[in-house]
């Protein structure tokens, strides 16, 4: 059984097929489409979030969502690592948080155990750091709130951002408190884990930033003032050009576990529509036989909704 299909490949829309075998579902991207029946909709694969905290949520839940990554940004590293093993989905990692001796979240009650780690030098740096990419990481996250405690200093921030590179480990900050994104951007660190929400940002900070670095979205976490602020950030940011990534800081309160319809209708507002919100949702390659396949019934590529979208079955393929 197949069926013909227009899909997506990360940057625009083509036209295959997909097959149905043995109740699996494959999509042959360069297959001729000619005398077959077409899907009422488009194929993409499912979508990334890049801002979760997996010991905060019931992860059984993402089985039967439309995400097929997600990215966890701060807990036990080992914790975090057995769940990747028998997830049902992809799961990538930071491991712990590292962040200066009394600081930001070490002093949170929801702070896992083994979540944080307090690093007081360059040497404690290069410890966390091993310790991280051995228990399987693919990034580190950096706390560097200071509306909440102590800080890094530049020398050390820097420090960390060169042995990150030496273990060819990405970095991530959450940055908070007047001044600071800018300071994290600054010192070389290349994504912020919430799109800053601590001031407004001048025209010139909006210009360095989006030549600088790309911003994980977490708006609908935030209450109305904050709220407002940060969406505006992230409007005049991705004006500039600047990439601008889906992510829910899912564990944070009452997020759903699975897409959040707040985050969505939060990065409409800041003008994030149409294909910028698709690349933003960072769906996985359809080509793959990994991917779980997404389905978007009775739409057409200039007018996905996210929000309607759904896994593809194989009764999908019956037109």
């Amino acid at each position: 059984m197949r069926a013909a299909v227009t899909w997506f490949d990360g940057g625009d829309w083509r036209d295959g097929a997909v097959v149905a075998h043995d109740s699996a579902l494959r999509l042959l991207p360069d297959a001729p489409t000619a005398g077959l029946p077409r899907l009422d909709g488009v194929v993409t694969g499912a979508f990334t979030d890049h801002h979760v905290h997996l010991q905060l949520v019931d992860v059984s839940a993402l089985a039967d969502s439309v995400l097929g990554h997600v990215i966890d940004l701060g807990g036990n590293p080992d914790v975090i690592a057995g769940a990747a093993e028998r997830a049902d989905i992809e799961i990538t990692y930071a491991g712990a948080f590292l962040t200066a001796p009394g600081g930001y979240p070490s002093d949170r009650t929801w702070a896992p155990d083994g979540a944080v780690r307090e690093i007081a030098d360059a040497d404690a740096a290069q410890r966390a750091i091993a310790e991280m990419k051995d228990a399987g990481a693919t990034r580190i996250k950096v706390a560097s709130n200071r509306m909440a405690g102590p800080v890094f200093s530049d020398e050390l921030l820097r420090a960390i951002v060169s042995i990150a590179a030496s273990h060819h480990l990405g970095i991530v900050a959450h940055a908070e408190g007047p001044g600071e994104a800018q300071r994290i951007v600054r010192l070389g660190f290349g994504r912020l884990a919430h799109a800053p929400f601590s001031e407004r940002l001048t025209e010139a900070e909006i210009i360095t930033q989006a030549a600088s670095a790309s911003w994980i979205s977490t708006l609908g976490i935030h209450d109305e003032g904050v709220y407002e602020i940060a969406v505006d950030n992230v409007r005049r940011f991705h004006a500039a050009g600047g990439t601008v990534l889906y992510g829910t800081d899912m564990g944070n309160g009452p997020t759903p576990v699975g897409l959040n319809p707040r985050e969505i209708r939060a990065l409409r507002a800041a003008g994030i529509d149409g294909l910028d919100l698709l690349q933003a949702l960072n769906p996985a390659d359809p080509r793959d036989r990994a991917s779980r396949l997404l389905f978007f019934p009775g739409q057409s590529p200039d007018a996905t909704d996210p929000l309607q979208a759904r896994p593809l079955t194989v009764d999908d393929l019956k037109v």
